[in-house]
């Protein structure tokens, strides 16, 4: 394979929603925490994330979100990131990931984007006149080593993963809520299927494993099988 095994791993709803509104104020880290219910049983969705993969991709979107571009400046971790981004981190949010990440790789096809202006022996910069997540796995994985490789990003850049067939594996850890709303993020977004000649481009899975937690949390994890 010419580029790295990939993983989806996320927290979702047990209708599907990977946030708690559609505004960007409603998010489930900040959010989940405060519910009677909900918050018993969160520190595993974060104990597990702690053994995934030593790379992990995101979105500039979700990190903005995350509060990265105003955070103090982290410890360093053994991890490296790649971050999809043209508009939503700022030069403190670079400088953010410089400082927590072993390799920070920046996706961009924004020439003008601040990461340019950081000086940093582990920041790299993949420049795309326009995204291509496959080209982008590929480097990660010549130019960087990269061969195992977790995802977490938001609904919209999960759906082009989805229709590209770039997904290895789904690992989903669902809390005990339904969220609701046409226009709060799903784990998969995007532009929806409009012909039976598309339906190639759905995801079907096989379950590898179904582990029930404490407080009526769940883990689902699945191979993609096509």
């Amino acid at each position: 394979m010419d580029r790295p095994i990939t993983t989806l791993f996320m927290l979702m709803s047990v209708d599907g929603k990977i946030s708690t509104g559609a505004t960007d104020n409603l998010d489930v880290d900040k959010d989940f925490p405060k519910i009677a219910g909900i918050k018993e049983g969160l520190h595993q969705y974060y104990e597990i994330e702690q053994t995934t993969d030593l790379w992990s991709l995101n979105s500039g979107r979700v990190q903005e979100k995350m509060g990265v571009n105003t955070k103090e400046i982290p410890d360093k971790t053994p991890v490296s990131f790649a971050v999809i981004d043209n508009t939503h981190l700022t030069e403190h949010g670079i400088r953010y990931f410089c400082a927590l990440s072993k390799e920070f790789v920046l996706i961009t096809s924004n020439t003008a984007h601040p990461a340019f202006q950081v000086d940093a022996d582990n920041l790299h910069i993949i420049c795309q006149s326009e995204l291509s997540l496959a080209d982008a796995l590929a480097k990660l994985k010549s130019e960087f080593g990269c061969q195992r490789l977790t995802i977490q990003s938001g609904g919209t850049l999960n759906g082009m993963f989805l229709r590209e067939k770039l997904f290895d594996f789904i690992d989903v850890v669902v809390a005990p809520v339904l969220i609701g709303g046409k226009d709060t993020s799903t784990l998969i977004d995007g532009q929806s299927l409009l012909s039976e000649c598309e339906l190639s481009q759905l995801g079907v899975l096989q379950l590898q494993e179904c582990t029930v937690l404490e407080d009526s949390y769940l883990r689902l994890r699945y191979k993609v099988i096509h």
